[in-house]
């Protein structure tokens, strides 16, 4: 069985990755799909003195749900099984420790995210994932 990390961030690209699976799918070939949204973390003193480790938290994971939110309910609606996944730290690397960790065989990404910076630097995750991850990276445009 093929294990898949699908790195989401709620993007249009990140709907045409999933949407490019669930083409792919009918190809036959048995997967495991981890869907993984990933945070940014919450490092400001100033926010941390006034919102508690919970909230911070929860906080998190409401943005990643929302992230996964449009890609959850495309493969709903194809009947492909998933599992999602709400992480916190540099985006990157925690793509690369998730497939590492998790024994994931490709990772499959859009080449740019959700913000206009991404855009300006050209999909520096997606190349920085490409560099570092230890299993293929398959880029979606």
């Amino acid at each position: 069985m093929l294990k898949l990390l699908v790195p989401v961030d709620g993007s249009e690209n990140s709907d045409r990755v999933i949407e490019h699976l669930i083409r792919d799918h009918t190809l036959g070939e048995a997967t495991e799909l981890h869907l993984l949204n990933v945070q940014i973390p919450v490092d400001s003193g100033h926010a941390r003195m006034f919102f508690s480790s919970a909230d911070v938290e929860a906080y998190h994971r409401e943005e990643g749900l929302q992230a996964l939110k449009s890609a959850r309910q495309k493969l709903d609606a194809a009947g492909m099984t998933y599992t999602w996944h709400v992480a916190v730290g540099h985006i990157a690397d925690t793509i690369v420790g998730f497939a590492h960790e998790h024994a994931c065989d490709r990772i499959v990404m859009g080449t740019h995210g959700r913000s206009a910076l991404t855009h300006l630097l050209l999909g520096s995750v997606a190349s920085e994932v490409s560099r570092s991850a230890r299993v293929p990276v398959m880029l979606v445009k």
